[in-house]
């Protein structure tokens, strides 16, 4: 039995809306802390990438280049399948503008490559619709969606199993605890206590 490794198997696609350019965002500041220190790992769509660094902001550009960008490549009959079946759920009209069709190719890359969405797209009182607010429809095809703050509190929760695990691990085998032991959710803590002074 080995002490667990700090990576807590968790992996997330980032949207175009969640890219934090300025760093304002509380949540994805401590998502993209946790990735800086392997807990997670974030990256991005190339769609979502290059929607990012053309948006006209050198800051913005920079930031979206910093992360690996997966391809669509949808060649594949069930691939092909699999794009019909997310443009029929989040547009049952047809898709009409070059952002939507990206929609489309953002959640297809989650689907791909088996990593959580994290976006802000729908699931409002201002658009209901959109991404989160099909997000019930897409977990039937086995895509998962979520807003970054809900993504915090996942990674919160397989932190804390595998604190409690390595400690149980450490102490039956008389090994001292990994020097990251305990640091991830006090990055948590300090990040929400200067949220809360701003």
């Amino acid at each position: 039995m080995n002490i667990p490794e700090r990576y807590v198997y968790l992996d997330f696609h980032i949207d175009t809306n969640r890219i934090n350019a300025k760093g304002h965002l509380t949540s994805m500041n401590i998502l993209e802390r946790w990735f800086e220190d392997d807990v997670i790992y974030l990256e991005m769509s190339e769609v979502a990438q290059n929607e990012a660094a053309n948006s006209g902001s050198p800051v913005r550009t920079e930031k979206a280049y910093n992360y690996i960008a997966s391809e669509t490549l949808a060649g594949t009959p069930d691939e092909l399948k699999i794009i019909k079946k997310i443009r029929d759920i989040l547009f049952p009209n047809g898709v009409n503008s070059i952002n939507e069709r990206n929609d489309v190719e953002i959640v297809f890359n989650a689907w791909k490559y088996g990593q959580i969405l994290i976006t802000d797209d729908g699931g409002s009182r201002r658009q209901p619709s959109g991404i989160l607010g099909n997000r019930e429809k897409l977990a039937a095809l086995n895509i998962q969606v979520m807003r970054d703050h809900e993504a915090v509190e996942l990674v919160s929760e397989k932190i804390r199993k595998r604190d409690e695990r390595t400690k149980k691990i450490a102490t039956r085998m008389n090994k001292p605890l990994p020097d990251w032991f305990g640091m991830d959710l006090d990055i948590l803590d300090s990040l929400m206590e200067s949220r809360g002074k701003t």
